[in-house]
């Protein structure tokens, strides 16, 4: 039970930086774009996260699972395209990517563990 608690505390922490990241975009129309995209996915893993923990079935939690596996693999693609177009230094990037690629990693191996025991 622990564990799951540092993970929550975790995503909630992970939304925290997505909100200051998207906070710091200037308000131009390409950015809101990024910043409105960014900010839907990069909160959302969390609370299907609160929700995967409460599921009643095997299906519904592995369905959660990888719905926030894809939310971050989303967010991936937004920090990518913040990268790539300099919207934000590369360097204040990087740790926030680090963060995301490890949480879907985490996220993987959840789903694969939970689909092996129905």
């Amino acid at each position: 039970m622990e564990r799951e608690w540092d993970l929550r505390e975790r995503l909630v922490q992970f939304a925290i930086r997505i909100i200051k990241l998207c906070a710091a975009l200037p308000n131009t129309p390409e950015r809101r774009v990024v910043r409105n995209q960014l900010l839907r996915c990069g909160t959302s893993p969390g609370a299907q996260y609160r929700e995967a923990c409460r599921a009643r079935s095997q299906a519904e939690f592995i369905s959660k699972i990888e719905s926030s596996q894809q939310e971050l693999d989303e967010t991936d693609y937004w920090l990518l395209i913040l990268e790539r177009t300099e919207m934000i230094k590369k360097a204040k990037l990087i740790p926030l990517q680090n963060e995301t690629r490890e949480l879907i990693r985490i996220f993987a191996t959840s789903a694969r563990t939970a689909k092996s025991k129905r």
